[in-house]
């Protein structure tokens, strides 16, 4: 499927997970012989505590809350926080080969060539040779070393997370009550329902048949419950075909997003509905672009 422009996309819940997957495979129980900081500002504690906590160490699990990548310290006691945010990206590189999540930077970074680059903001060399490379071309990603008690506070701002246990239809259907705003700005906050962003929430609504301005507290029981199930297929699938691509995300070895020839609705405006053939329309809603159909969704 040929690809035609760039966003200004965010990984989302299938996007970090998959990430999340790869790395497990490749950057556990490595020691971080050295660790380079090259930009302040994506470093949120002081530089000596950063270093202090990481050299030495070793990643013993990967975690995710939402679109957040938690990475398990060997102290037991402390995490390193790393949010991909617009443009992020981790690389992995060891004898000669490379896994690589995130954002590819017109391509140049994803097959290993002149790291650290201009983009690098950190990076860690572990005890084996390996290279772990955060980059960033905008800069509004960050990395953060935290303890139990602030991840806790941290992970306790994030709302229910669909493919989790408490991720239920009463769980779900609760955060709808005498709530005025908009469906699709429902979806989209963090603190409500974590990890969904605009594309897997056009998806979702267009799935269940829902305008993405209807008001949150009009919806009834069969329609949330057409977006509790619509939201758990549709997110297992993309885990599944490892993310969507819109040209600058790519997986943990470097692969396109597989998800992007299932998508129905997003990306798609003015083109035919593939369900009813109406032109899709394209709004701003929730500050985000939003493309549904007229016909479909009511």
């Amino acid at each position: 499927m040929a690809i035609f422009f760039i966003l200004r996309f965010m990984p989302e819940l299938p996007e970090v997970e998959t990430v999340r997957r790869d790395l497990s495979e490749a950057a556990l129980n490595k020691k971080i012989k050295e660790v380079k900081i090259l930009s302040r500002k994506t470093i949120k504690n002081q530089p000596a505590d950063f270093l202090r906590f990481l050299n030495s160490a070793k990643f013993i699990g990967i975690d995710r809350v939402g679109k957040l990548l938690i990475f398990n310290l060997s102290d037991k006691k402390h995490f390193l926080l790393l949010h991909l945010k617009m443009t992020g990206q981790l690389i992995y590189s060891s004898g000669g080969k490379i896994i690589a999540g995130g954002h590819s930077l017109n391509g140049k970074d994803i097959v290993g060539h002149g790291l650290p680059g201009k983009a690098t903001r950190f990076y860690l060399i572990f005890s084996d040779g390996g290279r772990l490379f955060f980059n960033d071309q905008r800069n509004f990603g960050y990395a953060k070393i935290v303890d139990s008690a602030e991840l806790a506070q941290i992970k306790a701002t994030y709302g229910i997370e669909p493919l989790t246990a408490n991720f239920t239809l009463k769980s779900f259907a609760a955060i709808f009550s005498k709530r005025a705003k908009n469906i699709k700005a429902l979806l989209l906050d963090q603190n409500l329902v974590a990890g969904i962003g605009n594309i897997y929430a056009d998806e979702v609504l267009f799935a269940a048949g829902v305008a993405p301005q209807r008001r949150a507290d009009s919806l009834t029981s069969a329609e949330i419950k057409k977006l509790f199930t619509g939201l758990k297929t549709i997110l297992s699938k993309a885990i599944k075909y490892r993310g969507t691509t819109f040209s600058n995300y790519v997986d943990g070895y470097g692969h396109r997003g597989g998800f992007s020839r299932f998508l129905q609705v997003y990306g798609r405006g003015g083109e035919k509905c593939y369900k009813c053939g109406t032109i899709l329309k394209k709004v701003k809603i929730a500050g985000r672009g939003t493309v549904y159909c007229e016909k479909c969704q009511k």
